[in-house]
């Protein structure tokens, strides 16, 4: 991706993370996914009193491409409220190894935007 394109991205991510629904944590996080269309999709993290039912941002964000029928996926921003970089947790992982096995994830923070590949951040998947 070009550096435009990743910026927009991650600007995406931010907006998202500013519709966060976190009560309990306070903790702000917001991804944006972009299809190999050109097309974004943004999520945010969403807080329930019964932490099992909380939502993650990237899930979140894959969840509404998929359901609008998107397969294919090239790059994810997830940026976080507190300055520091998020990496996804170990289901969203899973869900993105799934589902966009061959995305590339920014994570932005105030020091910069680091790059990864899902199998960097999850190398050995659960598989069919």
């Amino acid at each position: 991706m070009l550096p435009s394109e990743i910026e927009r991205l991650v600007k995406e991510a931010e907006k998202a993370r500013d519709t966060a629904i976190v009560p309990y944590s306070r903790f702000r996080v917001g991804a944006a996914l972009i299809t190999i269309d050109g097309k974004t999709y943004a999520g945010c993290n969403i807080e329930n009193i019964s932490l099992m039912l909380s939502f993650c941002a990237e899930r979140a964000a894959l969840i509404k491409a998929l359901t609008e029928g998107e397969k294919r996926f090239r790059a994810m921003a997830v940026v976080s409220g507190d300055g520091r970089y998020c990496f996804p947790c170990g289901s969203c992982r899973q869900m993105l190894a799934e589902f966009a096995p061959g995305l590339d994830i920014y994570l932005a923070s105030p020091k910069g935007i680091k790059k990864f590949s899902v199998s960097e951040l999850l190398p050995h998947r659960f598989q069919k």
